[in-house]
């Protein structure tokens, strides 16, 4: 971005799930601090100052999986880069509980697990839960008198604030994956930047940056996606995906503003745009608010796209090019079959584009499964994140 020159530089992410059984996501850890190393080296402010996980960066909470992570750490950052860890439910799944993780906590990683550092002159407060991913009163407590501090210091600075759980109200995943017990607080201080996990939700989801009180951030996953949403034919866990392997890249200059960019690990790239928080301190100049429903950018099927319905059996398989969108990404389809002779809904079905897929694939289908015998129609409809449906849609008949 024109005219921005950082004056710091860090990697949020969160849910990387340290598994043995499952070695990738850890060398996929690796591979994106390496990468981030690459990318400050070409700029001209040089620096990868911090990196955060932001909980359940232990699938089980083992000694042996914390251990890898330390050694991930140990082995990948540079001196001058600060490592800053918070734990949550997945942490607590060990023998012997809460109690247990923060104990193997202390012994590995030899800091507290509630955490109150200075980076380049900005705040940065992480607060690891209790109670699987809840906030009691002595971590509210914690939390309000760490944040008086970093506010006191300076008022018209943006705070860094991580926990594992989301905000309920905020970004996307918080529906099924937030928590309430500490907004009272959090919303008394606009200049934080709120950075938060737990839900698997994509970072490349324009719905994953969120502003009311204070700015909001999800910081994606390294295990599997999940998606806030409940009306998929498959439920919130879209099937056969490559692993995730998703964070963001946060910049700030000396005026304050704050440069967000979400980063794909597995093809080693942006997603190709950014968000800029201009003045995190003053709530009246937010843009990233719910707001951004009121959209006139619709999804649209090019004049070019194909749509083809195979029959096997009792079972059709629709297969048809992907919508395309001026800003942002398709989300889902609709796909609705009629019976041709009478106009009635035998079939109604939603899924995913495949958005959270860096390079998304240029078709997209599924296969609707025990029809009866007779002609059919079927339709498919875009929408796009703000339940802004496409002007138009594709159609195709078949018989069974």
């Amino acid at each position: 971005m024109e005219n921005f020159t950082p004056v710091l530089r860090f990697v949020a992410s969160s849910d990387l799930h340290a598994n043995r059984e499952h070695p990738s996501r850890v060398e996929y850890f690796r591979k994106g601090l390496d990468l981030m190393y690459k990318y400050a080296e070409g700029c001209d402010y040089k620096n990868l100052d911090a990196v955060i996980i932001n909980g359940d960066f232990a699938d089980g909470g083992s000694d042996e999986q914390m251990q890898d992570v330390k050694d991930a750490f140990d082995d990948c950052l540079k001196p001058e880069t600060k490592w800053i860890l918070t734990m949550a439910s997945h942490e607590f799944f060990c023998e012997g509980g809460e109690a247990a993780a923060l104990e193997k906590f202390g012994r590995i990683f030899g800091v507290p697990c509630d955490n109150h550092n200075v980076i380049n002159g900005f705040h940065f407060i992480s607060v690891t839960t209790t109670n699987g991913c809840r906030f009691n009163d002595e971590k509210r407590a914690w939390i309000k008198a760490e944040l008086d501090k970093a506010v006191a210091d300076d008022p018209f600075k943006p705070v860094f604030f991580f926990q594992h759980p989301h905000i309920q109200g905020t970004v996307y995943g918080n529906v099924y994956w937030g928590e309430d017990e500490i907004t009272d607080i959090l919303m008394n201080y606009p200049q934080i930047i709120d950075f938060s996990g737990h839900s698997h939700a994509p970072v490349n989801d324009p719905r994953s940056i969120h502003q009311q009180h204070f700015t909001s951030v999800g910081t994606g996953s390294f295990k599997y996606f999940e998606l806030d949403e409940f009306d998929k034919i498959y439920g919130t866990v879209p099937p056969n995906e490559p692993e995730a392997a998703q964070f963001v890249l946060v910049e700030a200059d000396e005026k304050g503003r704050v440069l967000l960019r979400p980063y794909d690990v597995l093809t080693e790239s942006f997603f190709g745009y950014e968000w800029l928080v201009e003045t995190p301190w003053e709530p009246d100049n937010f843009t990233y608010t719910d707001a951004r429903y009121n959209t006139s950018v619709k999804p649209y099927f090019a004049d070019d796209a194909k749509i083809e319905v195979k029959v096997e059996g009792s079972d059709a398989t629709v297969e048809f090019t992907q919508a395309k969108i001026d800003e942002d990404r398709v989300n889902d389809y609709k796909v609705t079959v009629r019976r041709k002779s009478d106009n009635a809904i035998v079939r109604q079905l939603c899924f995913w584009s495949k958005y959270y897929v860096k390079n998304m694939p240029e078709t997209a289908g599924y296969k609707i499964e025990s029809l009866p015998d007779g002609e059919y129609v079927l339709s498919v409809t875009a929408r796009g994140f703000w339940n802004n449906k496409s002007a138009n849609s594709l159609t195709a008949e078949f018989r069974i």
